[in-house]
């Protein structure tokens, strides 16, 4: 049985995705194709979206989904696209995931769409987390955060959690 300990509470969350959207606005073009790197980063990508949208810019949104997590709360350091990567050709893109931890993710992202030939690639991150397996890096974060596992909008530990309106860490208790 896990207990959820809050790390990052709605009214904090809300407050930083739409200081995020203003600083995606006066750095990219309007019209950016945001992709949302899924499940993770559904939600957040969902509220910058309005919030860019609140801050003048006219984005389109499009998803890409990777897999590296599967059951467990570590990467498992193979990174894997499901399904077909979106049209990117000659668009400025705006990656948008929920967490940059091993950095895998975000790498794997921005080789798909720069080999679909993206004109430019940026990425924003909900959460940024220390000691990175790979050299990448986020043109936007929301929080640095610790290490400890994060769950919660959007996010997940085994599918568990991804409804919290909140961030959280997870406090296992016994039984």
């Amino acid at each position: 049985m896990s207990r959820v300990i809050v790390a990052y509470d709605e009214e904090t969350i809300r407050r930083r995705v739409a200081e995020l959207a203003d600083e995606i606005a006066a750095a990219l073009p309007g019209d950016v194709l945001v992709v949302a790197i899924l499940k993770g980063a559904a939600i957040f990508a969902a509220d910058l979206l309005r919030e860019m949208s609140r801050a003048g810019m006219e984005p389109e949104i499009e998803f890409l989904r990777l897999r590296s997590y599967g059951a467990g709360q570590w990467s498992s350091g193979d990174v894997v696209a499901v399904g077909a990567a979106p049209d990117v050709a000659g668009r400025a893109v705006l990656l948008v995931d929920a967490i940059l931890d091993s950095g895998r993710s975000l790498a794997a992202a921005r080789r798909i769409v720069g080999e679909g030939g993206a004109a430019s690639v940026h990425a924003c991150v909900l959460v940024e987390k220390p000691g990175r397996a790979v050299a990448v890096e986020a043109d936007f974060r929301g929080f640095r955060a610790g290490s400890a596992f994060l769950v919660g909008y959007g996010t997940d530990a085994a599918e568990a959690h991804r409804h919290l309106p909140v961030l959280a860490t997870l406090l296992d208790e016994p039984d």
